[in-house]
């Protein structure tokens, strides 16, 4: 049975696996096309940070920043390396669906890459209901991004 609750990005082990997340940002991106937020930044106001749980083991991450009165976006999205391929990512991602529906959004909006390390989070995204569009809010063409939307 996997938990998902509200955590601190700045506590450990959250903390290694945002770090990690970073860095398998900046292995796969240039450091100008990587858009995840640093541990501060996921602490920060406007932005509900999860963790998922399974038992005493860090599953996963995911965050909703909401950037507009009814717009939300998906950030920082991380499967632990241990749990790839159980459903995790599907898990969170219908979590924080549910959890922006619950709070009247209207829309929910995420970047994510577009290099091969990339396709099976496309894939989720797409499966999901997530249909692609063109860069939003602060975001500007870019190769290295793909980005997706789905009303709620």
């Amino acid at each position: 049975m996997i938990d998902i609750r509200v955590s601190d990005p700045r506590t450990s082990p959250e903390r290694e696996l945002v770090i990690a997340h970073l860095a398998g940002m900046h292995d796969s991106s240039p450091p100008e096309s990587v858009h995840a937020l640093g541990i501060d930044a996921l602490a920060g106001p406007g932005l509900t940070f999860w963790s998922a749980w399974d038992g005493a083991e860090l599953a996963g991450i995911g965050a909703l920043k909401v950037f507009e009165e009814d717009r939300g976006e998906l950030k920082s999205m991380r499967v632990a390396d241990a749990f790839l391929g159980r459903g995790i990512g599907r898990l969170m991602l219908r979590h924080i669906v549910a959890d922006a529906q619950s709070r009247g959004l209207t829309s929910l909006w995420l970047e994510t890459g577009s290099t091969p390390e990339f396709v099976p989070a496309a894939a989720l995204y797409r499966s999901e209901g997530f249909v692609p569009c063109a860069p939003f809010a602060d975001y500007t063409d870019d190769p290295f991004s793909l980005y997706f939307t789905r009303a709620l």
